[in-house]
């Protein structure tokens, strides 16, 4: 089963269930989708729909850490809400090992030996670790590591 037809018939599940929030929280991801594929005029395949959702982890993530600042907690719980549904449909996190030898591995492939060879090392991992790991926490890995050698 795709991974769109497993968030379409998550989405009746909750429907039937008068599951309110989480049917909300699907409808959003319904809707990314759509717009996306209205906007490139495409059918999303799972690697697709895995980057839009990963996208929208990160806009979660972001809001949650403005809205604590704020001191809304209101919008916290519901924006935490919101990521756990989300993250459902994302494929389980690497562990920090593992994440670590790709990078190392990634590097090694590259030739990576400065910051300026950042974009060839980010190239090589954004497909493989596409909504397995925070990205802006892996780019900041590769900079420490090509930055101290």
């Amino acid at each position: 089963m795709s991974l769109k037809a497993r968030i379409q018939e998550d989405m009746k599940a909750a429907m039937r269930g008068g599951d309110k929030s989480r049917l909300a929280t699907i409808r959003l991801i319904m809707a990314a989708i759509k717009q996306r594929e209205v906007d490139e005029r495409i059918e999303l395949d799972d690697a697709q729909i895995t980057a839009v959702l990963d996208k929208m982890v990160k806009q979660r993530r972001e809001s949650i850490a403005q809205f604590k600042k704020a001191g809304r907690d209101d919008l916290v719980e519901k924006e935490s809400q919101e990521l756990e549904v989300i993250q459902t449909y994302l494929p389980e996190p690497l562990s920090e090992a593992e994440i670590e030898a790709l990078v190392e591995a990634a590097i090694a492939e590259t030739g990576a030996s400065s910051i300026k060879d950042m974009g060839k090392v980010m190239g090589l991992l954004k497909p493989k670790l596409q909504g397995r790991a925070d990205m802006g926490a892996v780019s900041g890995r590769i900079k420490a590591r090509l930055s101290g050698q």
